[in-house]
C-alpha cells in the first residue's frame, strides 16, 4: 500500500496562510509604525530602569528606543509593574509645568512605577535643554522626533500620561494634574 502522504504538498496559499500564522503568534509587527522586537532574553539596556522583565512582556511594551543621551531604551524592562510613559515637547507650556511635578516625584517610584518621558515635537538641543533646565536627567527620556511611539500609543497632543498597569494595560491616557498623577502613581506603587 503507496504512502498518500508522499502526494500531499502544500500550496502556495497553504503556505503563506502557515507563514502569517506563525509570524502573527510571534509578535512580529508590520507597517511603518512597527518597532523592533525586543533582544532575545529581554536585556535591558543601561537606560532601562530595571534589571530585565519581571513576567511576560505585553505588547504594549513591546518596542524600543534611544533616550537623549543615546543609549538603549527596551520597554520590555518594564515588564511586570505599572510604568507612566510622559509624553511631551519642550515648548510646551503644560510640560514645563508638569515637569517641576514629575522631577519631585519621579526618584520615589523609580524601583516601583517608573515614569518614562517620551520626548516629541522639537529639535534634539531644545529636548535636551528641556530636561536639564527642570532636572530630570536621571529619569530616561525617549528621544522620538519622528513622532513613532506618539503613534503607536494615539498621542495626538502634548502633555499626556499614559499610565500602564502591571498587566500591560493601558489604564488612563490623557492630561493630568501634577496631584492627581501623583495620587494615581500613589495608588500603582502599593
Amino acid at each position: 500500500m503507496g504512502s498518500v502522504t508522499s502526494t500531499l504538498r502544500p500550496t502556495g496559499a497553504v503556505t503563506a496562510a502557515l507563514l502569517a500564522a506563525v509570524l502573527a503568534t510571534a509578535g512580529c509587527g508590520t507597517g511603518p509604525d512597527a518597532e523592533a522586537a525586543p533582544p532575545a532574553g529581554g536585556a535591558p539596556s543601561a537606560a532601562s530602569p530595571s534589571t530585565g522583565p519581571t513576567g511576560p512582556v505585553p505588547d504594549t511594551l513591546r518596542f524600543t528606543g534611544t533616550t537623549l543621551d543615546g543609549a538603549a531604551f527596551d520597554a520590555a524592562s518594564l515588564a511586570g509593574r505599572p510604568a507612566v510613559l510622559w509624553f511631551w515637547a519642550p515648548w510646551c507650556a503644560s510640560c514645563a509645568s508638569q515637569a517641576w511635578t514629575i522631577a519631585e516625584i519621579e526618584p520615589g517610584f523609580r524601583a516601583t512605577v517608573p515614569i518614562i518621558g517620551v520626548a516629541g515635537l522639537g529639535e534634539r538641543k531644545a529636548m535636551t535643554d528641556f530636561v536639564t533646565e527642570f532636572e530630570l536627567g536621571p529619569m530616561p527620556q525617549i528621544e522620538d522626533r519622528a513622532g513613532t511611539l506618539w503613534r503607536r500609543f494615539g498621542v495626538v497632543e502634548q502633555s499626556t500620561f499614559v499610565i500602564i498597569d502591571r498587566d500591560g494595560r493601558v489604564i488612563h491616557q490623557g492630561w493630568l494634574d501634577g496631584e492627581d498623577l501623583t495620587r494615581r502613581v500613589t495608588a500603582l506603587a502599593a
